[in-house]
């Protein structure tokens, strides 16, 4: 009778709370999908929900005492326990909050790189020379240049093959194109990538680096492996592999192409930030395929 009388009292003022409340835990649920936090959090809400029922059951006073007293402690632990995935959480919110003021590429610049890149990429793929190319988006990478070597050069297939020949002293770190669309540095260190369950165990330096670098900024990382010459591409700490240049292209169009945040309303960026998230859950299917087939 309770439960009939809440949901007759209700008004208008309480579905909107609740609605904001469901909201709030559907965000951090989906930065949180997919990593170690996720397993962590599952089995605290398990565990949390069978002791309250069973305490609840059988009336044990000690157990609910230790669940009432326990709250005070997890409000202290959970920042500790998820402050990787957290601060990835505040990062991402700053991101796509308010636009930032930036010098924005032209979409004429934006397609020229596209193109130099994947015919970088699909050279670099033939030859099996290591690579990682990075594409600054919304999050300034300033502190990741100028860990490299300043080179301030217009973006072309020729210098980024050069960067990258195996018997240069670049070829080691990241070439980075920052956001006026230009190569800012070569050889820079990024960070490797905190997440303990990643989608392959056996990922190369390169590979670690690039989502790294994903999970603590809105980039787009181009790897090329040494080993077996396959292209993916790091975005929001995951990972697409297996990429030809076709599929290359499709992505980066997807993730860099013409400028679409400049003038755009919020709920026309959520829907870009939608879509982006459809495109990397269709890649993440075709690459559960490929491993299945």
């Amino acid at each position: 009778m309770e439960f009939f009388w809440t949901l007759y009292s209700l008004q208008t003022r309480d579905l909107l709370d609740i609605l904001l409340v469901a909201t709030v835990f559907f965000v951090i649920s989906f930065f949180l999908r997919g990593t170690q936090a996720m397993a962590l959090l599952r089995g605290l809400v398990l565990a949390g929900g069978v002791a309250i029922v069973v305490s609840s059951v059988f009336d044990l006073r000690a157990v609910r005492w230790l669940l009432q007293n326990i709250v005070g402690l997890l409000a202290i632990a959970i920042p500790v326990i998820f402050q990787p995935e957290l601060r990835r959480l505040l990062e991402r919110l700053g991101r796509t909050g308010l636009l930032i003021n930036r010098r924005i590429v032209p979409d004429t610049l934006r397609a020229k790189i596209i193109d130099d890149v994947c015919a970088a990429a699909e050279r670099l793929s033939e030859r099996r020379h290591g690579a990682l190319i990075v594409l600054e988006r919304n999050s300034t990478l300033q502190e990741y240049i100028r860990t490299g070597i300043a080179l301030n050069s217009d973006v072309s297939p020729q210098l980024l093959l050069t960067v990258f020949w195996p018997k240069t002293e670049l070829h080691d770190g990241a070439a980075i194109i920052d956001s006026s669309g230009r190569i800012a540095s070569a050889a820079s260190v990024l960070p490797l990538s905190s997440a303990r369950n990643m989608q392959q165990p056996k990922l190369g330096t390169r590979h670690r680096a690039a989502l790294g670098l994903s999970e603590v900024s809105d980039a787009i990382c181009v790897v090329v492996s040494e080993e077996t010459g396959r292209i993916s591409i790091a975005n929001g700490g995951r990972l697409i592999p297996r990429l030809d240049a076709k599929r290359l292209r499709t992505i980066l169009n997807a993730f860099y192409g013409p400028e679409r945040t400049a003038g755009q309303s919020l709920p026309q960026r959520a829907r870009e930030l939608v879509n982006d998230w459809v495109i990397r859950m269709r890649e993440r299917q075709k690459t559960e395929r490929q491993k299945n087939a």
